[in-house]
């Protein structure tokens, strides 16, 4: 007993001296700071060709590849992804069939015996335009399989595939998270948004492996395939280059490119999805995000979801909640009920941490995308405010902001800091424009996006932009902004401290370019229902 105080007071000094150096939220709120903007990190933004060697396929037959780990709703188990047999693209496309080859995985303790196997499902989708000239698309068979039992905090190894054949995989491995508890953590978890396939993308992707996270999330728009014609030619700006393409075309081989790429991450780090915009990928009809639903496992069913946009699960002491913005999120929606039924469940005494994510932020100073999530923000923002979330990640914003602590537009220490991470790589433009700099101001109008609701911005009706659309400078709100490509890392702590770091590309892999401690403060913000007004008065 004396030795654990003697090791939870060394974590306090530590922590204590280190706050010295590193900001933390009881220091906020903190005045806003914007970074000059680097216009040479533009240059490199380029998708990775299908000639290089770390997307082009490298198995035989109906071999496993594009391999991923990803988590079920608590330590006890995890779903092993893979990809067997060889997509086709053209005119004549003949689907090959998901039963043909087995959903096998053999896994253990020891990497030379392994004595448990599971057993899964597969399936295939396809990416059908029924107009002339367009290509259609069929996937290979993606499997799925849950292995269970699993104890906390060990390391497994497996082998994914089907015996019969043969065709099993090389020898894989992955650790488990920690049992929920209020002093259980994982070490490292590595937070990105908006990835794609460049050459940025790969240094980000060097740079979060360096840091060996235990855990990635990707907080939507994952590989942007629909910037690109069925036929392989891409654009960053699909609008401006393919106005007359009778639908928005979506060129899907780019999916199998990303997943080779990733796989000797996401093999042995367990990766958690949202989804984004840019996984919408209409086709015939109107079937939406059937790559992005088909391609992961999500632990939806084992935290009482019925939808791929949202789910729920734990990591240690941490609670996370994946939202979707793109699917109803109103009081009467199944989403909404849900997310009732799932933050009632918490129990703060063993997952003290409740982290939420979903794509578009609701609070962004820039002009791109400004404003455009309120209806979600109207219909969410209270609910989540009364549980006591202590962050929020987005992503679709191409730039980095962390804000101060803030609900419904006011400065509130006891709501959530919002994090834009929305600067993995892709190559669409980097957001560098502000909505409170001069001639930036979108019209309202303009702000809403189809995908997302009504028309639900409106001018503030009191604080420092009373009767206008956007503030004339940085927002309270807005404690630090930079326009760059990079990730972040969340290292939970204890019950009451988290350490957030965001890391530039352009920099080396250990130094921080913004840095701050999350500090919680359970007696003094208690879990009860409070709504308050702020600055807007939308609702």
């Amino acid at each position: 007993m004396a030795l654990i105080y003697l090791t939870f007071s060394l974590l306090l000094f530590s922590l204590s001296s280190s706050s010295a150096q590193i900001p933390t939220t009881l220091d906020g709120p903190f005045k806003p700071v914007t970074m000059p903007y680097d216009v040479s990190l533009r240059g490199n933004a380029v998708d990775l060709p299908p000639s290089d060697i770390r997307v082009q396929r490298h198995v035989n037959g109906f071999q496993p590849e594009q391999i991923s780990v990803t988590l079920s709703s608590d330590y006890h188990s995890v779903w092993i992804s893979w990809i067997t047999g060889e997509f086709q693209i053209g005119y004549d496309i003949k689907p090959l069939n998901p039963e043909s080859v087995k959903s096998v995985v053999h896994f253990g303790a020891l990497q030379h015996t392994l004595t448990h196997e599971a057993t899964g499902y597969s399936q295939i989708y396809s990416q059908l335009y029924p107009y002339e000239g367009l290509q259609n698309y069929t996937s290979g068979i993606i499997h799925h399989v849950r292995l269970t039992g699993l104890k906390p905090n060990a390391l497994y190894y497996y082998r994914c595939g089907d015996p019969s054949i043969p065709a099993m995989s090389g020898l894989f491995h992955f650790k488990t998270m920690p049992i929920p508890g209020p002093h259980n953590y994982p070490g490292k978890i590595a937070i990105v948004g908006d990835l794609g396939l460049t050459y940025n993308t790969t240094a980000t992707i060097s740079h979060i492996s360096s840091n060996q996270p235990d855990l990635l999330l990707l907080v939507g728009d994952v590989t942007y395939a629909n910037l690109y014609l069925t036929n392989g030619t891409g654009s960053d700006c699909y609008s401006c280059s393919f106005p007359e393409s009778p639908i928005h075309e979506t060129y899907q081989p780019r999916w199998d490119y990303w997943g080779r790429f990733m796989q000797n991450l996401i093999s042995r780090v367990p990766i958690m999805v949202v989804e984004g915009n840019h996984e919408i990928e209409e086709q015939v009809d109107h079937k939406t995000f059937e790559a992005y639903s088909s391609r992961f496992a999500f632990p939806s069913k084992e935290s009482g979801s019925t939808s791929t946009f949202y789910y729920s699960f734990n990591a240690g002491g941490i609670h996370f909640i994946m939202l979707g913005a793109y699917i109803a999120y109103n009081e009467s929606a199944d989403q909404y009920k849900w997310l009732e039924r799932d933050l009632a469940k918490v129990d703060r005494d063993v997952t003290p941490w409740l982290v939420v994510a979903w794509h578009p932020p609701w609070y962004t100073s820039y002009k791109a995308h400004y404003r455009e999530a309120e209806c979600m923000r109207v219909a969410m923002e209270d609910l989540l405010y009364s549980y006591g979330v202590d962050a929020v990640f987005n992503g679709h914003v191409h730039a980095y902001e962390r804000s101060n602590r803030v609900y419904n537009y006011t400065l509130d220490p006891c709501a959530p800091i919002h994090i834009t991470i929305r600067d993995g790589g892709n190559r669409e433009k980097m957001a560098v424009e502000h909505a409170d700099e001069p001639g930036n101001c979108p019209e309202p109008s303009t702000t809403p996006d189809k995908f997302m609701g009504g028309l639900c911005a409106a001018n503030f009706t009191s604080g420092p932009a009373a009767g206008n659309f956007c503030w004339d400078r940085q927002p309270d709100f807005s404690a630090y902004r930079e326009s760059s490509f990079g990730h972040g890392i969340l290292e939970v702590k204890n019950a009451t401290y988290a350490l957030w770091t965001w890391y530039r590309n352009q920099d080396s892999e250990k130094v921080a370019g913004d840095q701050i401690y999350i500090v919680r403060q359970p007696d003094a913000c208690p879990n009860q229902r409070k709504v308050t007004k702020g600055w807007s008065d939308a609702r």
